[in-house]
């Protein structure tokens, strides 16, 4: 029997242990091995647990036990899950985990360490909790130069933008009923404004391109901004807004990477990943467009990809696989103000509309006005074609020395 360890006993913790005992005897036939469960490591008491003698405090229990070869790290959080996984690798133990903002932070030096000792850092359920990408991405779509990534990678968003486009609800209600549901966190940030996203299209990347891409180098912005007229609008265009992730590598072998609310066209193949699931999106030289679709959280979606890991990880315990990618200065990344696409713009004016209509020829390409039921008398809006974004917030700040108020400024995308 092999053991392992689960470090962290919350939503996701609780369901590896429940998954890996729940299928104990179908994955030892698959793996030829028996897994078995010998310490979960929490600092909370749980009287009423089934398996509360493999409670333990002490994360030395887990460091310090020859036995255990594989374990789960479902902490959650850079601090103390990168010092914890760090000496298990060190120690020769392989580690999987679901802990996003980790590997998007740490993920080069984890791997390396990883390699240095022979053990393996895997991390499926980073990404699309259990939509299986990470995998793909690495071994099915290997023979492939990935030119671009495109996905909606946060359950949350996507549901608030659903209930806007489909019920007509405000950006507020949608948020409370997400909370509601349990979809968003009483403190909803990362998901709203956008970081979620920008951890896992930054892994994304990193596997993809072979640098690391650290968030910092990802251009991201949430949803906060967007407004019903902003959807009714996108409406009238053809299309929806989602919040996209997205890392494309242009001509010069740069990568435009950013995370932001965009249009999509309704035959997009994007346009209709709805609710809390995600849809993500790989576009290879020899396989084309690839989608893979799926609720990306949730307990039991996200600790079967934990567990796929693990069984993986007792499948090489004494090889380790080829899964890595180099440490990144974000060089490779181009800077967000010199990439080029299109917008939606709606502007606030009193200003006569056939003189708007003329200045904004005269500032930015191929203007085609977007026409709404029931927009207020002083409301407009815009498509503008591909401008550098640098040049665009120049034109933008002669509208508003006009006295031209920018409500919403938003990427069209051509996914």
């Amino acid at each position: 029997m092999v053991q392992a360890a689960v470090m962290g006993y919350g939503v996701v913790g609780s369901g590896v242990v429940e998954v890996l005992m729940q299928h104990q005897s179908s994955i030892a036939r698959r793996t030829k091995e028996e897994i078995g469960i010998k310490y979960i490591l929490d600092i909370r008491d749980f009287p009423d647990s089934p398996f509360q003698e493999k409670f333990t405090k002490s994360f030395e229990d887990i460091l310090n036990d020859d036995e255990v070869r594989v374990v789960a790290e479902v902490m959650g959080g850079v601090h103390p899950a990168y010092e914890f996984t760090k000496q298990l690798l060190e120690s020769g133990k392989s580690v999987v985990t679901s802990n996003k903002e980790l590997v998007a932070t740490m993920g080069a030096e984890l791997l390396k360490i990883a390699r240095e000792h022979n053990v393996n850092y895997l991390f499926e359920a980073s990404v699309g909790g259990g939509v299986p990408i990470i995998r793909p991405l690495s071994q099915c779509l290997a023979a492939n130069d990935v030119i671009e990534i495109a996905g909606i990678l946060n359950g949350t968003t996507n549901f608030i933008l659903t209930k806007m486009i489909r019920e007509n609800m405000s950006f507020e209600d949608a948020l409370a009923m997400a909370q509601q549901l349990g979809y968003a966190e009483r403190n909803p940030a990362a998901d709203i404004e956008g970081h979620d996203a920008g951890r896992k299209i930054s892994i994304l990347a990193s596997l993809a391109y072979g640098r690391h891409v650290y968030p910092q180098f990802v251009h991201t912005e949430g949803i906060t901004h967007i407004t019903l007229a902003d959807v009714a609008y996108a409406a009238s265009w053809g299309g929806v807004i989602k919040l996209i992730g997205q890392v494309k590598r242009l001509e010069d072998d740069t990568l435009d990477i950013t995370v932001e609310p965009m249009l999509i066209e309704r035959n997009s193949q994007l346009a209709n990943v709805d609710d809390v699931f995600n849809g993500i999106l790989v576009r290879g030289d020899a396989t084309g467009d690839v989608v893979f679709y799926g609720k990306g959280a949730g307990k039991l979606p996200t600790a079967s990809a934990v567990v796929a890991d693990i069984i993986d990880c007792v499948k090489h315990l004494k090889r380790r696989k080829y899964f890595d990618w180099a440490d990144g200065d974000g060089s490779i990344v181009k800077p967000y103000e010199e990439t080029a696409f299109p917008v939606y713009l709606r502007l606030k004016t009193t200003m006569p509309k056939q003189e708007l209509l003329n200045k904004m020829q005269q500032l930015f390409v191929n203007v085609r006005e977007i026409v709404r039921a029931n927009a207020a008398s002083d409301e407009y809006a815009f498509a503008t074609d591909d401008m550098v974004v640098a040049e665009r917030e120049r034109a933008i700040a002669a509208l508003k020395e006009d006295g031209v108020e920018v409500l919403s400024k938003i990427r069209i995308s051509d996914l």
